[in-house]
């Protein structure tokens, strides 16, 4: 009896991803936890591990979320006690706050570089090790060279890397599996209790290689992820003021 169309189609989608570089892993369903309908864009419903992802910010309160998206990535990746790697030439991330999505400070490794340069050739040499659970790079510019040497290096050790990119100059095209814009949104109360609710994201997946980019809403709470089904405002921008 032929194949349907559809199994062909789906062994042509498969074959095409492996000479991409994206080969199936053992640990990739363990990013998935909570999810939600963002699986349905992800080439066979799994998160791409062993790749290298691209994450776009540029008010200083998209970065802090986009930095609270990754570290809840990072938490599903390192559930088995693994090390990352944290390279960066500014970093603002709150080590003690990393404990909010399971995850201990001593688990990352920062490393404080001063130049681009410097920390794309230390991100480059820290995936290329496959002793490493995640390598997460923040970063401004990278060309489409760079992001080639990296998507090298995780297509022979299988580790997974984060590039943070905070206002970039120019966006231009890279080699990622990946490109995504995390703002923040307005927390609710649970049950009315006092303080501060869970951290709420609108998780912008602007494209996927072989897969659906689209937009949802989540937060993070119970250690996992949470899609938000009714609509939240996004936090309004306060305009600068000039003192003087």
């Amino acid at each position: 009896m032929p194949a349907k169309k559809a199994d062909i189609i789906a062994q042509l989608q498969k074959d095409i991803l492996l000479l991409q570089g994206l080969k199936p892993t053992l640990n990739s369903a363990a990013v998935d936890v909570g999810l939600g309908p963002i699986k349905d864009a992800f080439p066979n419903r799994s998160f791409p591990t062993g790749a290298v992802h691209e994450f776009l910010s540029t008010a200083t309160e998209d970065a802090a979320a986009t930095a609270g998206f990754i570290s809840g990535l990072l938490g599903c990746l390192m559930t088995g006690g693994g090390i990352c790697l944290w390279i960066s030439t500014s970093r603002t991330i709150f080590p003690p706050a990393l404990k909010s999505f399971g995850i201990a400070p001593d688990q990352i490794i920062f490393v404080d570089l001063e130049r681009d340069k410097d920390a794309l050739w230390a991100m480059e040499e820290a995936l290329k090790c496959e002793g490493l659970a995640a390598v997460v790079g923040e970063i401004r510019e990278i060309s489409f060279a760079n992001s080639r040497r990296l998507q090298l290096a995780v297509e022979q050790s299988r580790v997974t890397g984060f590039i943070h990119r905070h206002q970039p100059r120019s966006i231009g095209t890279t080699t990622c599996v990946s490109r995504w814009r995390i703002t923040p949104l307005i927390s609710e109360q649970e049950d009315h209790m006092p303080g501060v609710g869970f951290p709420r994201w609108n998780v912008e997946l602007e494209k996927i290689r072989n897969g659906k980019p689209g937009i949802w809403q989540v937060e993070w709470s119970a250690g996992r992820f949470r899609p938000v089904h009714q609509h939240i405002a996004v936090v309004p921008q306060q305009p600068i003021r000039k003192i003087g």
